[in-house]
């Protein structure tokens, strides 16, 4: 793609990446058979490929975007499944990422909007004010359709339905080193995760035990904090900045305390943030050489799991199950066999989704700031998962176990949760009620 960017402009850095990435493109619009608001909406304006042509327009420029040109690009899922389809190699995930926080800076949203984006913000990172949110959704349900009426309503609407999926009790302690189980093969850190820490403590207690078990010593550190995912998608790039130069000083410290044979993370969105930190920190002297190596010992929980090798399952396996790959994994991190492999290795039966390259419609934030296009993309999901008649819905994504969770009554369980049962753990609460006659899909 030709361009005709400033001297001045190509002289800041962030602009001098988005020329380069906006110079590969070549307009063969194979991207957009991929992408999924292209898909439902069918507006070359709602493709990687219009996007692309808008975010140009608007950096090449200088300009103030329109309410129009932010609507286009805050459709986008930043799923990159236009990554795994480009022929060019496009980064179209550092180039969307910049454009959001151009928006930020020169863009005035509607109030509301800035409020609930603020919200989501504040409480989505803290663990403390996510669970007063939760309480605050429980009292809030009953008056739903009373909440569907206000402004902003369609939001709240769907902020309610997710905060009501269920979610199994926990007492697991945020923090702490555990002992590898018998002679120590490795020493890791494990993301506990803002959100995931209240949403889905029982999805760490599953990676602790399992790890441990398999002779892996695990530290979650105390003053570990949120990865900066959700604040960068929201385009606010120096508070995500910020929680990955914390977050490479911690984990440094243990590095250089102990050694750390990699950083564990179970949520792939978060994965994807961490493995880019060398990149979101190049131009920072100070942490640009140890935000490379936070960078290269981050793993996502399946990848660390396939490397190291694990046990034998225990249990009578062989149930079909659908395994559905979040976005992140899949595009973002580029992980498609790992997962797959250990769950056969263990027996599952295990069924690729159809159209398991689209969206589930999580995305972050996303459910709650673009609801209608987020259900319509998780209704999709669900027929499609329906199509393979599974046991059990297996994913590596807190974001996409919630959102599909709450469009259906199949039971859908975390990767570990599942391998952390078959080799000897408990049976994970989505799971009660399951026949256990293998082959047999049907609930009790």
């Amino acid at each position: 793609m030709q361009t005709n960017f400033s001297i001045a402009a190509l002289a800041k850095p962030p602009m001098s990446e988005s020329e380069s990435i906006l110079r590969a493109c070549v307009h063969c619009g194979f991207c957009t058979a991929t992408c999924p608001t292209y898909l439902l909406l069918g507006d070359e304006l709602d493709s990687p490929r219009g996007r692309i042509y808008l975010i140009k327009d608007m950096l090449e420029n200088e300009r103030v975007p329109s309410a129009p040109v932010v609507a286009h690009i805050d459709h986008c899922l930043s799923c990159n499944s236009c990554m795994t389809t480009c022929p060019s190699g496009v980064d179209y995930m550092h180039l969307i990422d910049h454009a959001r926080s151009y928006i930020e800076q020169t863009h005035q949203r509607p109030m509301l909007d800035r409020a609930t984006r603020r919200a989501l913000a504040s409480i989505l990172t803290s663990p403390r004010r996510l669970r007063a949110s939760l309480l605050a959704a429980s009292l809030a349900r009953p008056f739903k359709r009373l909440i569907a009426r206000l402004p902003g309503g369609k939001r709240l609407e769907a902020m309610l339905a997710l905060s009501a999926v269920r979610r199994p009790p926990s007492s697991s302690p945020r923090s702490g080193t555990f002992a590898a189980h018998g002679v120590r093969r490795g020493r890791v850190a494990l993301l506990s995760g803002c959100a995931q820490s209240v949403l889905g403590a029982h999805i760490n207690e599953a990676a602790i035990r399992l790890l441990t078990r398999h002779g892996v010593e695990v530290v979650v550190p105390q003053d570990e904090a949120c990865c900066g995912a959700l604040v960068q998608h929201l385009g606010q790039e120096e508070r995500a900045l910020a929680a990955a130069r914390h977050n490479v000083d911690v984990w440094m410290r243990e590095n250089e305390a102990d050694g750390l044979d990699a950083i564990v993370i179970t949520t792939s969105g978060c994965g994807t943030t961490i493995k880019d930190y060398g990149h979101m920190l190049r131009m920072d002297a100070a942490y640009a050489n140890k935000a490379a190596r936070v960078a290269g010992l981050a793993k996502d929980v399946s990848e660390y799991l396939d490397e190291l090798g694990i046990l034998p399952a225990v249990r009578e396996t062989g149930q079909r199950v659908a395994y559905h790959s979040a976005c992140s994994m899949q595009h973002g991190q580029k992980l498609r066999d790992q997962p797959r492999r250990l769950l056969r290795s263990l027996g599952f039966l295990v069924q690729d989704v159809p159209e398991g390259h689209i969206c589930c419609g999580s995305a972050g934030v996303y459910n709650v700031l673009q609801p209608e296009i987020a259900q319509r993309l998780r209704d999709r999901k669900i027929v499609n998962i329906e199509k393979v008649k599974p046991w059990a819905i297996v994913a590596g994504n807190l974001g996409c176990i919630t959102q599909i969770s709450s469009g259906t009554a199949m039971p859908m369980v975390h990767l570990v949760e599942l391998i952390d049962w078959a080799t000897g753990g408990p049976l994970p609460a989505a799971l009660e009620g399951r026949q256990w006659t293998v082959g047999v899909e049907a609930a009790v």
